[in-house]
This record gives structure tokens, C-alpha cells and sequence, in this order.
């Protein structure tokens, strides 16, 4: 009877998957070491401090991390590489409001940057994501 029950616990502990199993199976994507302190108080980070706006940072990630800021406590970050294919010259994706789009040439993919999720197609690999918290003046983007 141990032995069943032993048995039917791996079945079960195996065979689960986690809603994050898609991001973490995405074949595209590494998982490049990100630590950024961005001081509000500085002139360059000021896109940060209004609800509803983002920012992009260009020297940590793959391609690049876009911010976006929900409501001066919930601040959302992604990386800006297309999670849908392989990195190149042209998977950094562009930000227009509240959207990522690939510039790839016959590429359609959209993204919310708020969740992360494909707008054209939500079977697709979602963008990865970065923690984004905020602790006094300062967002902390790690992963």
C-alpha cells in the first residue's frame, strides 16, 4: 500500500506544470543576470515617476528591459528580445504605449507590456519578465 501511494504521489508531483512552465521552457530566451536600482531623483529615470508611463534601459538584459510604471507602486518589467524566435539584429522589440512590436521583417508579434502577454496570438511565448518593485525613490528590476 506505501508503495501505491509512494507511486501515485510522483505521478502527481511529474506530471503538475506550473503556469510559468511556458516562460520557463522558452527555447529563445537565456535568463541574462539583471540588477538595476533606478533613483527616481535622477532626471533620466523622471518617465518612471508617472502612472502609465515606461521606460526603456538598453544595457541590462538581452536586447533591453522596458519598465512601465501602473500606479507609483506596481511597476511591470520585460525584456525587450522577441520571446519568439532567436535573438538577431531586428528581435528588439519597439515600445508605442502599452505595446512591444517586433520589428522583423513578416513579423506580426504584439505584446502587452503590462502582462507580458501576445496580443495577435496568446498561444505564443509570453514576454519574460523581469521583478520590478519599488522601495522608497527607487525601482528595483532583478531576476
Amino acid at each position: 500500500m506505501k508503495k501505491i501511494a509512494f507511486l501515485l504521489l510522483l505521478i502527481t508531483v511529474f506530471a503538475c506544470k506550473s503556469d510559468d512552465d511556458k516562460v520557463d521552457d522558452n527555447p529563445f530566451l537565456t535568463s541574462p543576470l539583471v540588477n538595476l536600482n533606478l533613483n527616481l531623483n535622477l532626471p533620466q529615470y523622471n518617465p518612471l515617476k508617472f502612472p502609465g508611463s515606461s521606460l526603456v534601459i538598453t544595457q541590462q538584459g538581452i536586447r533591453g528591459i522596458v519598465i512601465y510604471n501602473e500606479n507609483n507602486t506596481i511597476y511591470h518589467a520585460f525584456e525587450l528580445s522577441d520571446p519568439n524566435h532567436v535573438p538577431n539584429d531586428c528581435s528588439r522589440m519597439e515600445i508605442e504605449g502599452i505595446e512591444a512590436s517586433c520589428p522583423c521583417e513578416n513579423d506580426t508579434n504584439k505584446y502587452n507590456i503590462v502582462t507580458g502577454q501576445n496580443i495577435t496570438d496568446p498561444s505564443l511565448y509570453p514576454m519574460q519578465r523581469y521583478r520590478a518593485e519599488r522601495v522608497g525613490d527607487n525601482v528595483r528590476v532583478t531576476n
